[in-house]
């Protein structure tokens, strides 16, 4: 008696997972919105006027409960930065730059610094946002030296 051959899964063959995607809340939802039309927001209070990230429904500066979502220019230098070399995910290669980005508003935002050598990057490096379209979705502000 002949064995049967062993089945194989019917679908697309595998391949690396997909790219975590980021989870839009209410707060944070206006916020993936401008990203996908490639625009950087932020929180403006409507009390003390102030700009503020990371994304809360409260400004940290006087407590009120009241944004609009002021237009950024996009234009800052690095702050401070890591080269990631350890693959923490297997859809984001290595290596990449984890940075935090001083805008010319003010405010520091967590991003990657790309389209150029990890080697290359240093601390007060003008750098101007760029977007990443991961998906339909979502779009993320990433920063690549200033042109």
């Amino acid at each position: 008696m002949s064995q049967a051959p062993p089945r194989r899964p019917s679908g697309p063959p595998p391949g690396p997972p997909p790219r975590p995607l980021p989870v839009a809340d209410e707060d944070t939802k206006p916020f993936w919105e401008y990203t996908r039309k490639h625009e950087l927001r932020v929180p403006k209070c409507q009390n003390c006027g102030k700009l503020y990230y990371p994304l809360s429904p409260i400004c940290p500066h006087c407590l009120h409960m009241g944004a609009d979502w002021a237009k950024l220019s996009g234009k800052g230098k690095v702050y401070s930065f890591i080269i990631a070399r350890r693959r923490y995910h297997p859809a984001i290669p290595v290596p990449y730059v984890v940075a935090i980005i001083e805008l010319e508003e003010g405010i520091r935002m967590t991003s990657n610094v790309v389209d150029c050598p990890p080697e290359d990057v240093r601390v007060g490096m003008p750098v101007e946002v760029v977007f990443d379209d991961l998906s339909p979705e979502f779009s993320l502000p990433k920063f690549r030296p200033a042109k």
